[in-house]
């Protein structure tokens, strides 16, 4: 599979602009972590603060001012369709992946922004405010943690590997089922880490994330996070993660995947493809 480069009319102001946004959403979850405020409860049950809105909030306010044609989803306030040729960019939002750890004081929550043309991602951060730490993958280009190339590492077979999930109970019936042969092959499966898994992953620390249930906010960001460090990053067919915005007519949920598998070498992932087999 080769990997995306970017397209032309690609400007360098929006690697600029990338670290901006991660820049004024830091200041937010840096001001609301580890103090007392209300958690109120979304229509599918996830928690959700202040800190989330806000720091949504104040991305798409500085989206608009510095490219007013580009799309924008953000998983607090949803999609906002672009104009022109610029619609051709969408940045893909998640303020506080990882809510309930920051919730309950764990600083392994990331800010999640991507930037997709023509639903591909070529440009992605995991910002981690508390811990000071910034994965940045462009495509074509080698992904940097603090500025520094990472690069993921060697690993024959999925019996050798460690292996990251959110949570077990992100899976139920078939992907329940497809996980659970890729967990009992591995050395050792952990779970927690929420978008830290993937900056993890791709510094040459874990081999393998398998994940579900996930929306784009989750995972357009990793996407050349994970490419840049020379690792490999599908959905469970081993297809490209790709998404649009949905056309009039189109449920939104419709138009993206919800299965990831990360995995730092080509080996693994296409060993832990063949035990997901993945069919719906």
């Amino acid at each position: 599979m080769a990997a995306p480069t970017l397209p032309p009319g690609f400007q360098p102001s929006y690697i600029e602009l990338a670290h901006q946004l991660a820049d004024a959403a830091a200041v937010i979850t840096r001001k609301y972590f580890r103090t007392p405020f209300d958690v109120e409860s979304k229509v599918d049950a996830s928690p959700v603060t202040i800190a989330d809105k806000q720091a949504e909030e104040v991305m798409r306010a500085m989206i608009r001012k510095a490219c007013p044609g580009h799309s924008i989803f953000g998983e607090e306030y949803g999609v906002e369709l672009g104009s022109g040729e610029g619609s051709r960019y969408t940045w893909v939002l998640d303020p506080i992946d990882g809510t309930k750890s920051f919730i309950t004081g764990k600083p392994l929550f990331g800010t999640l922004i991507s930037l997709l043309h023509d639903g591909t991602p070529v440009l992605g951060i995991i910002d981690q405010s508390i811990m000071k730490e910034r994965w940045l993958g462009v495509a074509g280009q080698p992904t940097t943690l603090n500025g520094v190339a990472i690069q993921t590492r060697p690993c024959p077979e999925l019996k050798l590997a460690y292996l990251y999930a959110t949570t077990p109970h992100m899976f139920s019936g078939a992907t329940e089922t497809s996980f659970n042969r890729v967990r009992d092959a591995v050395r050792i499966p952990m779970y927690g880490c929420d978008c830290y898994a993937y900056g993890l992953l791709a510094a040459g620390l874990a081999d393998v994330v398998v994940e579900a249930d996930l929306k784009p906010y989750d995972y357009m960001a990793l996407v050349p996070i994970i490419q840049g460090a020379g690792g490999c990053v599908t959905d469970w067919r081993g297809q490209p993660l790709r998404w649009s915005p949905p056309q009039p007519g189109q449920e939104l949920v419709e138009s993206w995947p919800g299965e990831v598998l990360a995995a730092g070498d080509a080996r693994v992932h296409s060993e832990a493809l063949k035990l997901l087999d993945w069919k719906l």
